[in-house]
């Protein structure tokens, strides 16, 4: 049995055929998931109204380009729905003890708790949801508010802008743009 070689003037071609595998994109960081998904929640990991357990880790995923889409999956609001719109992969994630919350009970039948559940200069997750997309912001309470309240908001950063958001959970704040 012969092994053919190459001449040298074709090694760099070669390596670079070898090489093309290893080159290939790096899976998904999957500790971003679980951040997003604690943001989501308002709940560490865990905890109740969290993340029951970490994204599995055997899970090799294609990079998202863009943010992620995060919402609730089923009718007792049991899992988090993680999706990339971007590359058309959909996971599902387990929250532990979703509806054992007030607020959670709340927004699953459509009533308000009247419970203050943000309060005034305290830190919250802004969530702007649109047409398959998701964007998450730091920002600032400029008002106490309860479930399903708009309240005034103040991004991370910008000392005149004030928004306007309706609180979602605790620590929680949204808005739907067109």
């Amino acid at each position: 049995m012969r092994l053919h070689s190459f001449p040298l003037r074709h090694a760099p071609l070669g390596l670079a055929l070898l090489a093309a595998p290893v080159l290939a994109a790096a899976p998904m960081d999957l500790s971003i998931i679980d951040r997003a998904v604690a943001d989501f929640t308002g709940a560490p990991q865990g905890q109740p109204g969290g993340a029951k357990l970490p994204v599995d880790r055997r899970l090799r995923l294609d990079p998202c380009t863009g943010p992620l889409d995060l919402s609730w999956f089923g009718r007792d609001q049991r899992s988090v729905q993680v999706t990339c719109p971007q590359n058309g992969w959909k996971i599902y994630v387990a929250v532990d003890g979703a509806a054992s919350t007030p607020a959670r009970r709340s927004a699953q039948t459509g009533g308000f708790s009247g419970e203050t559940i943000v309060n005034r200069g305290e830190g919250v997750t802004i969530l702007a949801r649109g047409s398959g997309f998701t964007l998450t912001r730091q920002g600032e309470a400029l008002e106490a508010g309860a479930m399903g309240e708009w309240i005034k908001i103040r991004p991370v950063g910008e000392k005149k802008a004030v928004l306007r958001a309706q609180v979602l959970r605790p620590g929680q704040v949204g808005m739907e743009l067109p």
